[in-house]
């Protein structure tokens, strides 16, 4: 036989929640063995819409373990299982209604909601089994963790705990059961360092290697292997082993110091969740289960009425739907077709381009360079990228023969005469880039795209010289390409709507996030960027030691400023900042220490030993010491720094930059790894009294990216 669950409907407080239903099939085990209830989590939806936990879903899941109760009871069952739609398995509580969450008393209904339906699960009279057929976050791992067994397919492509990185903490009983079943210090590593380190996602056979799962078996059978694996479980012929984690004091004493210590690198004390989760794990060890869960009732309680949450939830809607649907795009009928792609340079960047137009267009593409050396190590680079997909089994070797067939150099440009659209990646001088489009216009067609990878040059000047200026564009990635989602599109003074058009259709074909940005010097992201490391380079060549100046950010950027500094590469930095200074003025500080790292052809302020950064120790001995040092606290950095951006921000958005304070959040989010908790950095800006106290006003109104005053 088999049941469904009861008809739920959206409440007062969440009407926009997309049910998960929870439809119960009972399946008869091999071997004789009973029949196991198996409920699957269905929100209605294919795989792009993500089943999620509402208060709906929990009331009707609650429902229906209670009847999954009275039948066990009876004899009717012998085990539950859960398993998910295909590809996915459950990603967490929806969040959508939180910012209509107004009181404390309602926060902490939701959280009790959550622990009775998983508790409910627990407490079942008969073994229970996870069968992890997809993506599980937050409360879809916490679901699985309530249940006695489970299995998960190698083909889960994400495992985590994003929790902390939107300013929560897993509190449906992920920071208690997660330690126990896997010890603290791995547990740790989901909750803390990965949510700290730009969320970093978990697969299948890592979760398994952890010790999250019982059993790793291949997508292609999963479902049905793992019917059999739990008929084995139920008979005892498969015995399970746990091993006590609760014993070793030691252990969880220094797994809780190291993740505070990670903590106070990511967030400096700025964001309250790291620490809640922490204090969450380390009395897991000696809390019953009653304790602990009503520890984590008041900690989400809590934490859903902290600024930081909402900031964090503020993000995630930029990066779900503004992120789609670009502010100011023209009419998408309005793009052009794009058949094939033309890039001039086969350096590093634009190799990482050729891969990322072949891989995502499937068109063929020609790099150009100087010498035939440069470009066969660039059109080897995207070869050997290839492979590398190949090898690891993201591609058929039929696909990687299609797609190295569509790339091809060669040390002239007459290979663009029919190419749609061309980008250039060389040297950033408006001397190099003119010869360069003058140079491919006397090839191309009038209508193909010309579009600029420049980091800070103005695009109107760009096209100045050309007969057709209207078909110039930015086209502006950030590095790496691949990982980066951010592309910052921008319109010279000329650019028809047509070529804007075309920019941002094929933005989205290369499924990154595209954002319309006025021509101006340095765009959006590296001109904030360029503000923030200019005053903090002022800050240190003025006599603060830079590790005091480093905690004093610590928790804007997604790493210290020299760190990033090393990233990006002190040249990049320095012609960032020169061409700011020239562009916009003495606010924009120049740092001869960067000049004199640049000329002592230094990779950055530190050198890595074991891992570890350190001074550069010549570097220290070149630097020019000021006359009258100015040593400032962590706090008084902070401040500093901070005030500068707000002044920045508002700047830019009174000319116009960009056009909303959203954009500027998405770019830092999405271009330079700017915290979600922070919401970018205009919220934080908000939270910390800075707008008002530099401007003269918030950037948004409280309950937009806060708690409603």
């Amino acid at each position: 036989m088999s049941t469904e669950t009861q008809q739920v409907q959206p409440t007062a407080d969440f009407p926009d929640e997309v049910i998960t239903r929870t439809p119960v099939q009972d399946v008869q085990l091999a071997g004789d063995v009973g029949t196991m209830a198996l409920i699957t989590l269905d929100n209605g939806f294919d795989h792009s819409k993500p089943n999620t936990f509402g208060p709906a879903t929990v009331a009707g899941l609650t429902a229906t373990i209670e009847r999954l109760r009275e039948r066990a009871e009876a004899g009717e069952i012998q085990a539950v299982g859960i398993t998910g739609k295909p590809f996915i398995f459950a990603v967490g509580a929806d969040l959508t209604g939180v910012p209509s969450v107004t009181t404390r008393d309602k926060a902490l209904e939701i959280a009790r909601s959550g622990h009775t339906a998983f508790a409910a699960i627990m407490d079942l009279p008969v073994p229970t089994f996870a069968f992890v057929n997809g993506a599980a976050m937050g409360g879809g791992v916490e679901i699985a963790l309530a249940c006695d067994y489970r299995s998960i397919s190698s083909g889960v492509p994400a495992i985590a705990f994003p929790e902390c990185f939107l300013g929560l903490v897993p509190g449906w009983g992920g920071c208690y059961l997660t330690p126990r079943l896997i010890g603290p210090a791995n547990a740790l590593k989901m909750i803390i360092d990965n949510p700290l380190s730009q969320n970093r996602m978990l697969k299948g056979p890592q979760a398994f290697e952890l010790g999250l799962a019982d059993v790793m078996i291949e997508p292609v059978d999963f479902l049905t292997e793992s019917l059999r694996w739990a008929a084995r479980v139920v008979t005892g012929q498969e015995m399970v082993e746990r091993t006590d984690h609760t014993a070793d004091e030691a252990a969880w004493t220094a797994a809780v110091q190291k993740a505070k210590a990670v903590a106070d690198a990511k967030t400096s004390g700025k964001s309250p969740a790291p620490y809640r989760a922490i204090e969450l794990v380390e009395a897991a060890r000696t809390a019953d289960r009653d304790e602990a869960f009503a520890a984590e009732d008041d900690a989400l309680a809590d934490l859903l009425m902290s600024d930081e949450l909402r900031a964090g939830l503020y993000s995630f809607d930029l990066v779900q739907k503004r992120a789609k649907r670009p502010a100011g795009a023209p009419d998408k009928s309005l793009a052009r077709k794009v058949t094939k792609v033309g890039i001039v340079g086969a350096g590093l960047m634009a190799s990482q381009l050729a891969m990322l137009f072949v891989r995502s267009l499937k068109v063929p593409v020609v790099m150009t360079d100087l010498d035939q050396e440069r470009v066969d190590k660039g059109v080897g680079y995207v070869h050997n990228a290839i492979d590398t997909s190949l090898a690891k089994g993201k591609i058929t070797q039929d696909k990687a023969n299609q797609l190295k067939a569509l790339v091809s150099g060669s040390t002239s440009k007459d290979g663009f005469a029919d190419a749609d659209f061309v980008i250039e990646a060389v040297f950033e001088e408006m001397s190099v880039k003119k010869t360069v489009w003058a140079e491919v216009e006397a090839i191309v067609s009038p209508e193909c795209v010309l579009a600029s990878n420049t980091s800070s040059l103005s695009i109107t000047e760009m096209a100045s010289e050309l007969q057709n200026p209207e078909r110039v564009v930015g086209f502006h990635f950030f590095n790496p390409v691949a990982v980066m989602p951010l592309l910052e599109i921008i319109p010279g003074e000329k650019t028809d709507d047509a070529t804007l058009a075309t920019a941002f259709a094929t933005g989205k074909q290369l499924k990154k996030t595209c954002i319309l940005v006025k021509d101006s010097a340095s765009f959006i992201t590296n001109r904030l960027l360029g503000r923030f490391m200019g005053e903090f380079s002022k800050i240190v060549d003025e006599g603060t030691p830079v590790d005091v100046a480093e905690k004093g950010v610590a928790g804007l950027a997604p790493m210290p400023p020299f760190v990033l500094l090393g990233l990006v590469g002190p040249a990049i930095a320095l012609h960032n900042s020169e061409t700011l200074h020239r562009e916009l003025g003495d606010r924009f500080y120049v740092s001869p220490n960067l000049q004199k790292m640049v000329e002592m052809k230094k990779p950055g302020y530190y050198v890595w030993d074991d891992g570890t950064p350190k001074p550069d120790p010549e570097l220290l001995a070149a630097q020019v010491a000021p006359e009258n040092p100015v040593e400032l606290t962590a706090e008084e950095v902070r401040e500093r720094i901070l005030s500068v951006i707000a002044e920045e921000v508002r700047t830019m958005l009174d000319e116009g930059v960009a056009q909303e304070a959203k954009d500027i959040d998405l770019a830092l989010i999405t271009g330079a790894g700017f915290q979600f908790w922070n919401g970018g950095v205009t919220p934080l800006l908000d939270r910390e009294g800075v707008s008002e106290k530099v401007n003269g006003a918030r950037f948004h109104a409280p309950g937009v990216a806060s708690v409603p005053a």
